[in-house]
């Protein structure tokens, strides 16, 4: 299974595939999870996240240290 997103949990979903005959197999649905580097001034380094492409938005919106901050909230190692 693909890492999660840390910031939103973003994990794969699961449905079925649907051929023209209508007949359904297993599929798995995963959300676009890259890992990105970002500097973090307050402790003077990078730090490397695991972000779904929605979360990479959110910290581009939000900033770096809130994103962080919310990230350690949930009890997740940064």
């Amino acid at each position: 299974m693909s890492a999660p997103c840390r910031p939103t949990g973003a994990q794969p979903g699961f449905g079925n595939r649907i051929s023209h005959s209508h007949r359904r197999t297993a599929r798995r649905l995963d959300p676009t999870i890259p890992r990105k580097r970002y500097w973090l001034p307050s402790e003077g380094r990078y730090v490397r996240l695991t972000l779904s492409a929605r979360a990479i938005r959110t910290v581009d919106t939000i900033g770096v240290e809130a994103a962080v901050a919310r990230i350690r909230a949930r009890g997740t190692k940064v």
